[in-house]
C-alpha cells in the first residue's frame, strides 16, 4: 500500500527540496487523533519529510528508499486541519552502508501561525530490503 502526503513541490535543487502538505479536515486519521482536538500525528509529519527526501533521491535516479533512522528530532507547533505543513529537506551525504543522510525541518505556512516551527531533525533513508525467499 502506498500513500502520498506531499501535495506540492515548491522548489527543488540537486541537494534540497521544499514541499507542502495541506491537512484537510476530512482526512481519516484525524477522527482518532484526537476526536475533540484533531492534529496531524507526529509520525505523519516525519512521513512528509521522508516522502520529500524520497522524491529528491528519485530525481538522482535512486529508487525504492524508505526511512531508516531518525535522530535529534524536535517537535514544535501542532498542525491542525486547514493548515499547511511546509518542509525543507537537505541531502547531507552518504550514510553507511548504502543509505543517505538528511536534515529536515517543517513549519506552518500561511494563516495566523505562519512560520512557526513544527519539527526539525536529522534522518537517514535506506534502500528497501528484499525479503529472502525460502
Amino acid at each position: 500500500m502506498q500513500f502520498t502526503f506531499l501535495d506540492n513541490v515548491i522548489e527543488q535543487s540537486e541537494d534540497r527540496i521544499r514541499a507542502s502538505k495541506l491537512v484537510r479536515a476530512e482526512e481519516e486519521y484525524l477522527a482518532d487523533h484526537f476526536p475533540s482536538f484533531p492534529i496531524l500525528p507526529g509520525v505523519l509529519m516525519i512521513e512528509v519529510l521522508a516522502q520529500a527526501a524520497r522524491k529528491l533521491l528519485e530525481s538522482k535516479g535512486l529508487e525504492r528508499f524508505v526511512l531508516g533512522e531518525v535522530k535529534a528530532l524536535k517537535y514544535g507547533s501542532m498542525v491542525r486541519p486547514g493548515e499547511t505543513l511546509e518542509v525543507d529537506v537537505e541531502l547531507l551525504g552518504a550514510a553507511e552502508p548504502d543509505g543517505w543522510k538528511f536534515r529536515g525541518k517543517g513549519a506552518l505556512s500561511g494563516g495566523e501561525h505562519d512560520g512557526e516551527t513544527v519539527l526539525s531533525g536529522r534522518f537517514t533513508m535506506r534502500p528497501v530490503r528484499e525479503t529472502p525467499t525460502v
